[in-house]
């Protein structure tokens, strides 16, 4: 009957983990005094189904009294229709700690949920902001979510491909430049070029919508483009080029890197490849106002279909991503390819995924889509706010000014480096504190909150946690007397510890990283609590070296989740 459950998995040391997997036990972490460990008796039932509390009450006294404590399980109670273990202290203590310090940064990912689990080639598509424009907040999710997910990935053990997918094409092109030749200034371009672009794009986009000669322009601009006209290439490569000298200024601060910057100009010409071939399949149908569509429903429904052509030739986006999915495939034999984008492409890659399945391309269930909401009332002291540059600078800005006030800040190396690490690590907790998909709106106020679940909170618990190994010092780290971590903060702790390995399976399963975040805010939370009580200055030498013990495993798991999150954790603050 125990065979028959089924663990959510255990960050245990291999004896306690193997006795907990036996038995089929999930953690228990509701409080100590409880258990550390409940297996659900209706779970194991073979026929759960009319079931009265009664009976399952008596097949878990039953059941409890056929297991028996041993040198791992040091005792054994029932509650609710559940069976409830308490792991003998010092075992969990021991095993625990010095687990947690010989993994290190893989602690968590050695765990049995991951055993066997195979190496695989993932590409991540992620930010992707456009060309000749300056970086806007609405492409901050895609970038730190994108890293998130790339980050997770790598750390167990996948072979992963960041791809910055610049939008870099398209009819934006043709009015930008139309608009260089008509308002652009080279002086401008150089000393100020996203700047100056978006002013171009701003005011070329007036003077189309009321003079046709212009709008016919830049329609004229973009077909040269498409055709390979030179002169309209070496200025599109130029907007290009300065472009992404812009993003990789704004992508170190973020500290997000890319394996490769591609972008919709990549497959211009290969998107004429996969008309051909949507033609020759005889799924291209052109329209009466000279598109070409695709009808993905196969019966006509007006709804469902998809242009891949406009009337004078030339690409959309919908084909040019056909055509870098098939190259990506040809490149890298992907076995998982992620596009990190906003909810409102949900449809425009439903469309891709099943135009390349009618294409023929059994691998096209292999790309997934991580849509995201979107995030509100973004603004800084000036008012609202478009650049992401901005926002960057404003909590710059802004955790200055709380640091100032603090003794430590004067002694920083650094203290702008710092104020920005603090900053970025408020921004993506709150963005990540919730569901990818829910919109949220963003609030300065609770950004900067020093104590509840921001942030700041985190990078705090961090500094001051290695604030005590600097203090102490690493003579007290040789060994210590389990004995000496027997209260209930210390077992609380322990008790969380363990949890990390479940945590980053249920982010590795729906690449959410609330789950993460949840976890080390609560670890933060019970540091703090510890940290009251458990005080290492004026103890004796082996209780203080047993609470740095605890202290410092606490500190190296919240490092490994907060640089899973995109957060570089600082030292101090």
């Amino acid at each position: 009957m125990l065979s028959k459950a089924v663990s959510c998995g255990l960050n245990l040391p291999r004896i306690l983990q193997a006795r907990m997997l036996e038995w089929g036990a999930i953690p228990f972490s509701r409080g100590s005094e409880v258990a550390d460990f409940q297996l659900s008796v209706d779970s194991l039932l073979e026929n759960n189904t009319d079931r009265s509390g009664p009976d399952i009450q008596i097949q878990a006294v039953k059941l409890a009294e056929k297991l028996k404590c041993d040198t791992v399980v040091s005792e054994i109670s029932t509650g609710q229709g559940t069976v409830n273990f308490k792991i003998n202290r010092e075992l969990l203590t021991k095993t625990v700690l010095q687990q947690v310090i010989e993994d290190g940064s893989k602690y968590g990912l050695k765990s049995e949920l991951f055993s066997g689990l195979p190496q695989k080639r993932i590409v991540v598509e992620f930010s992707s902001p456009n060309v000749a424009k300056k970086f806007h907040v609405g492409h901050l999710r895609s970038t730190i979510i994108g890293n998130f997910i790339a980050n997770l990935k790598e750390a167990l053990g996948h072979q992963v491909t960041r791809i910055n997918y610049l939008g870099d094409w398209g009819m934006q092109f043709g009015l930008l430049g139309a608009g260089f030749q008509l308002f652009g200034y080279e002086e401008k371009l150089q000393s100020s070029p996203l700047q100056h672009l978006f002013e171009v794009y701003v005011q070329v986009n007036k003077e189309a919508a009321d003079d046709k000669n212009v709008a016919k322009s830049a329609q004229e601009f973009f077909q040269r483009l498409e055709l390979g006209d030179l002169q309209a290439l070496a200025l599109w490569q130029k907007f290009r080029d300065l472009s992404i000298d812009e993003y990789m200024r704004i992508y170190k601060r973020l500290g997000v890197h890319f394996d490769e910057y591609s972008g919709e100009s990549f497959y211009r010409e290969k998107s004429q490849e996969v008309l051909k071939l949507l033609d020759s399949k005889g799924l291209l149908q052109k329209t009466l106002k000279g598109t070409a569509v695709v009808d993905l429903s196969g019966n006509g429904d007006p709804s469902a279909l998809c242009t891949v052509m406009r009337s004078d030739g030339t690409s959309l986006y919908v084909t040019r991503d056909l055509a870098a999915a098939i190259d990506r495939m040809e490149k890298y034999n992907f076995d998982k390819m992620i596009y990190v984008t906003d909810k409102g492409q949900k449809k425009h890659f439903q469309q891709v995924f099943q135009m390349l399945q009618i294409m023929g391309y059994d691998w096209a269930d292999r790309c997934q889509h991580v849509p995201f909401g979107v995030v509100q009332g973004m603004k800084t002291r000036r008012g609202d706010v478009t650049f992401l540059e901005d926002v960057l600078n404003e909590i710059r800005l802004r955790m200055l000014q709380n640091m100032a006030s603090i003794k430590t800040t004067k002694e920083l190396e650094n203290p702008q480096e710092t104020a920005e690490q603090v900053g970025l690590a408020a921004l993506i907790i709150q963005d990540f504190r919730g569901s990818l998909l829910s919109d949220y709106q963003f609030s300065w106020d609770r950004v900067f909150q020093s104590r509840g679940d921001t942030g700041v909170f985190l990078q705090y618990t961090h500094a001051r946690l290695h604030s005590l190994e600097e203090t102490f010092g690493c003579g007290y780290l040789n060994d210590f007397n389990t004995a000496c971590l027997q209260e209930p903060q210390s077992v609380s702790i322990l008790q969380h510890l363990l949890r990390f390995d479940e945590v980053l399976y249920r982010s590795s399963q729906d690449l959410q990283p609330r789950h993460i975040v949840s976890y080390l805010l609560t670890l933060s939370h019970l540091a703090a609590a510890a940290h009251r009580a458990l005080h290492v200055r004026s103890r004796p030498p082996e209780v203080a070296g047993a609470r740095l013990h605890l202290f410092r495993a606490v500190r190296s798991v919240l490092a490994n989740g907060m640089k899973l999150l995109g957060i570089t954790p600082v030292c101090r603050m």
